[in-house]
């Protein structure tokens, strides 16, 4: 899955050390917000101090977070854990850029053009 949005919290780093193989590990934790009408927020983790360096995540940044959902157990509650795989920046003129596949629907001089109702089925037509 992935979600692109501004990165508005960079939450504090949690190491530990693993029961299972003695190892050390650090997570850290982030927050976006989409760039919607209605922003939606979404908290997303980087495992793994390699990862968390490579990534290198900044306040304020733009980027498109891939990541894996998973849900775990805890005391009889369940939690969803949102964890990426892969950050990619979002330049400025990609942001700028219509899509592939959206249609402009504006006229050389930059006025909207309102969409056309007109029917080619006379049985569509109403008579208001």
């Amino acid at each position: 899955m992935e979600l692109a949005g501004k990165v508005i919290a960079i939450l504090e780093a949690r190491s530990g050390v693993s029961k299972a193989t003695g190892n050390p590990w650090k997570m850290q934790d982030y927050v976006i917000e989409t760039n919607e009408q209605y922003p939606r927020r979404m908290v997303f983790n980087v495992f793994g101090e390699d990862k968390i360096n490579q990534f290198n995540i900044q306040m304020g940044e733009e980027i498109n977070v891939f990541f894996d959902v998973n849900a775990h157990e805890y005391q009889g509650r369940w939690y969803n854990d949102l964890r990426a795989w892969k950050i990619e920046r979002i330049t400025a003129e990609a942001a700028g850029q219509p899509e592939a596949n959206q249609v402009s629907s504006a006229v050389p001089g930059g006025e909207p053009v309102p969409p056309s109702f007109v029917s080619s089925d006379p049985a569509d037509d109403l008579p208001f």
